[in-house]
């Protein structure tokens, strides 16, 4: 699995050797060592900013000064909005680091915020450079990127660094970051990401246009360079902030526009609306959408919402969600409230082709006509995208029509509705369509029946996260309060929500009514039991023997936030004692999550989550499975042990789903 970015990777050799000298160190990174120590040395827990970036920290190094590896940069002190927009960048597909995506995925516009203020408001002395490739920089390459720094190359169109970065190369409000305290390492993956096109800026991208006219050796002289500057801790405090936007920090040449505030154009911005017609309607559709969670789907990374084209991965290839805008080219503005009720019912477009069933028709058609009518009034108030559809990207035979239609005939079959359903019922596997993820599915797709044989569940395709059984056996743990508070904030205190199930508690059943979120929580407690041998849940047969391994290192990477006894912190960290999550028979997600990390998602109900750091460059399979094994044979807890086999193996399958 690629790990770090290979923005440098079409250079010249001595490019790729520094690439490669940087990877050989991300790899080799004590991750965590400035945000973990032992459980003996554990402060006292306080609920701050500084506590809930721990997972920021833990690469970035304590308070964002910059981590020891010689490639994650310091971003205290940084401008604020820039700070904002990269951590953007990483959700909106401008900025590709996969651990930093997966950390923050589930995190909204104003926590994002909330962190990039808070890292920038710390005033922080800069450390002395540790760069041994700046101690080596020839007197010529110093001259030419001090050159480069301070005046430019005006024959080449290159404006002075110092222009638009400040003249203490401390960055330039509102968004233009500093230059100093960063990596040799980084500097070269930044700039070689801009010249290779994996990375970019918000509209004007000055910089892709000033990387293109530098030269592998210009890029070279300048990371060294810079990597080996610092300012004098004597200096005041204010020397150490950016500039503010006012003379000679702003670019002045035509077109770029360094410097200055930018916003992301929506491309359906100023194309109005058709007006709606019920404002009752419109607003019972906007809810039943949001319970639906149509926009997740039909939304990309970055994208204008329900303009489509986002990926639905399946067993048979990547399913491309449609434009639901009233755009009336590539949006539904011209169908009728009969069009969308032949989608949402019988599976079928306007043009008469059947729709694939990642569309989960299989469940809306249990969608009364009412609901899908207030549904097809919101969409049409939705502003109009241009966005065309992009076509699937099935393999084959699947691609094949003929082979859609058999599936139909065996597996779908479309249901009236029924007035007299209860509300639990129809919520679940109606609008909902809960199945779509939890239920365990045949070799063509199709959801199998719930039995003693089969207790449900399934792997999601390409993500490798397990969505569990939603049977009574599976949910005896939870309460029908802890499922309530679980779908509308994504917290109970069995755990958080995590990975996919995190999107849709953050982009769809949040917005559940208390009174629907309760009726979900009954139906779901109150279906028939499936008796089954482990009831979804691991039971060691063997009893728990020594793991001093994994008792070593949960000390040093866990007990700092899980507590010494798998205690947790309420509101914070899940305790992982008696945890239901932890003892599942199923261990992709406690694999994933200690891989990865991530945060919870942000809710209205729990709006500033508790982060947990990635582990990936830290623990080796091993190690994880040692550590997995210790806390599932721990403080009461006894499951079935991790094997380092089988934490290899779900590695294996995410590398070729890439």
């Amino acid at each position: 699995m690629r790990l770090v970015s290979t923005a440098c990777t079409t250079f010249s050799n001595p490019w790729q050797a520094l690439l490669k000298a940087a990877r050989l160190v991300a790899a080799g990174l004590l991750l965590c060592s400035t945000a973990h120590g032992s459980a003996a040395d554990t402060a006292p827990f306080q609920d701050t900013m500084a506590e809930r970036t721990r997972s920021c920290t833990a690469c970035h190094g304590a308070q964002g000064r910059a981590g020891p590896d010689g490639y994650y940069p310091r971003l205290a002190g940084k401008p604020a909005d820039y700070l904002y927009n990269q951590l953007t960048g990483f959700q909106q597909g401008r900025r590709h680091y996969a651990p930093m995506e997966r950390l923050i995925s589930t995190l909204d516009a104003r926590y994002l915020r909330e962190i990039a203020d808070y890292f920038s408001a710390l005033t922080l002395p800069y450390a002395a450079p540790k760069n041994a490739a700046s101690q080596s920089l020839n007197a010529a390459s110093a001259k030419r990127a001090q050159t480069l720094v301070r005046n430019g190359d005006a024959a080449r169109g290159l404006p002075a660094c110092a222009q638009c970065h400040g003249t203490a190369l401390t960055g330039t409000r509102p968004d233009v970051p500093g230059l100093l305290g960063l990596p040799a390492d980084y500097i070269n993956a930044q700039l070689g990401g801009w010249r290779n096109g994996q990375r970019a800026a918000l509209a004007p991208d000055c910089m892709a246009k000033v990387v293109q006219r530098l030269s592998p050796d210009d890029i070279s002289a300048l990371a060294d360079w810079l990597s080996a500057q610092t300012l004098p801790s004597s200096d005041k405090p204010a020397d150490r902030r950016p500039a503010g936007v006012n003379g000679a920090s702003a670019i002045d040449q035509p077109g770029w526009q360094c410097g200055r505030v930018q916003t992301k154009r929506d491309p359906g911005a100023g194309a109005a609306p058709p007006p709606a017609a019920n404002a009752q309607l419109v607003a019972r559709g906007a809810y039943l959408a949001s319970v639906g969670n149509c926009a997740l789907c039909h939304t990309a990374p970055g994208g204008v919402p329900y303009a489509g084209g986002r990926p639905i991965d399946t067993p048979f290839g990547a399913v491309m969600s449609s434009n639901l805008t009233s755009d009336k080219n590539a949006g539904i503005g011209q169908w009728n409230a009969n069009d969308f009720w032949q989608a949402l019912h019988l599976g079928i477009s306007k043009d008469g082709h059947a729709l694939y069933p990642a569309f989960p028709y299989t469940s809306y058609t249990r969608v009364s006509r009412d609901d899908a009518d207030a549904i097809f009034a919101y969409l049409q108030t939705l502003p109009p995208s241009p966005q065309p559809n992009q076509p699937h990207r099935l393999l084959w035979p699947y691609s094949n029509g003929l082979a859609l239609k058999a599936w139909r005939w065996m597996y779908f079959k479309p249901m009236e509705h029924d007035s007299t359903v209860q509300r639990g019922d129809y919520l679940v596997n109606g609008l909902g369509h809960c199945e779509a993820c939890h239920a365990e599915r045949n070799f063509l797709g199709a959801p199998k029946t719930v039995s003693a044989n089969n207790a449900g569940g399934y792997e999601l395709p390409a993500s490798g996260w397990y969505a569990p059984p939603l049977h009574p056996s599976a949910l005896q743990p939870w309460s029908t309060e802890q499922l309530q508070a679980f779908l509308q904030t994504g917290a109970s205190a069995n755990g958080y929500a995590a990975g996919p199930m995190a999107e849709v508690v953050q982009h769809g059943t949040q917005y559940l009514t208390p009174a629907d979120a309760m009726a979900m929580a009954n139906y779901l407690k109150g279906q028939t039991p499936v008796v089954t041998a482990l009831g979804g849940y691991g039971q060691s047969a063997h009893g728990t023997q020594a793991n001093p391994k994994g008792a070593r290192l949960y000390d040093q990477v866990c007990a700092e936030c899980h507590g010494k006894s798998g205690e947790g912190h309420p509101g914070a960290y899940p305790a992982l004692a008696a945890n239901p999550k932890v003892l599942r028979a199923n261990t992709n997600n406690l694999v994933l999550q200690l891989l990865y990390g991530g945060y919870p998602a942000t809710t209205a109900g729990n709006p500033r989550p508790f982060g947990m750091p990635p582990f990936v460059l830290k623990l080796s399979d091993a190690d994880m499975a040692a550590v997995l094994s210790y806390i599932r044979n721990s403080w009461g807890n006894h499951a079935d042990s991790v094997s380092e086999f089988d934490i290899n193996k779900l590695r294996t399958s995410l590398s070729k789903s890439r």
